[in-house]
């Protein structure tokens, strides 16, 4: 059985689903795709509202996260997808808070430099928002090419992040 609550933010209500041991999805409310993500959880168990010690440590996290307070996370995780998709995800937790990685740079770090759109699609494919930074991927060109919660969302994690990292003058 997995548990799940909506989790609030200042970018608007969050999705945090997890069993006993892990927290496996966490989203925006208009993530695109949201939909095909629970479709895929509900084939592995059931979905139930309620709060669990996860789920209460992961909206612990995200409050100091927003606050500046945070920018690693504890909460223990499992990330479920293809061999491919879960290299991408572990490239992703290695990019520092206040620093961005092409995709190309993304494909290069996880072995595949002409895999490109594959590595786009792994990195849309992400199912723990924030916590496995795929905000942190944009553009060769230095643009905020998509993000599954939207690009406005995007540019403000990266903002903040950018602010809280940024050098001391």
């Amino acid at each position: 059985m997995l548990s799940s609550a909506w989790l609030e933010s200042p970018l608007g209500p969050i999705l945090a689903i997890a069993d006993d041991h892990a927290l496996v999805l966490l989203e925006f409310e208009e993530r695109e795709g949201l939909e095909t993500e629970l479709s895929r959880l509900r084939a592995r168990a059931s979905i139930v509202e309620g709060r669990t010690a996860l789920i209460e440590q992961i909206e612990t996290e995200l409050r100091e996260y927003f606050a500046g307070e945070r920018f690693n996370f504890e909460t223990h995780f499992e990330l479920h997808g293809t061999e491919f998709q879960e290299r991408v995800w572990r490239e992703l937790l290695r990019i520092p808070p206040g620093e961005t990685r092409s995709y190309l740079q993304l494909a290069e770090a996880v072995g595949r430099p002409t895999a490109v759109r594959a590595v786009a699609r792994a990195n849309g494919a992400n199912p723990l928002a924030i916590v496995v930074p795929c905000h942190r991927v944009i553009g060769a060109d230095g643009a905020l090419t998509g993000y599954g919660g939207g690009v406005l969302r995007k540019r403000w994690l990266l903002d903040h992040e950018f602010r809280a990292h940024a050098p001391v003058r």
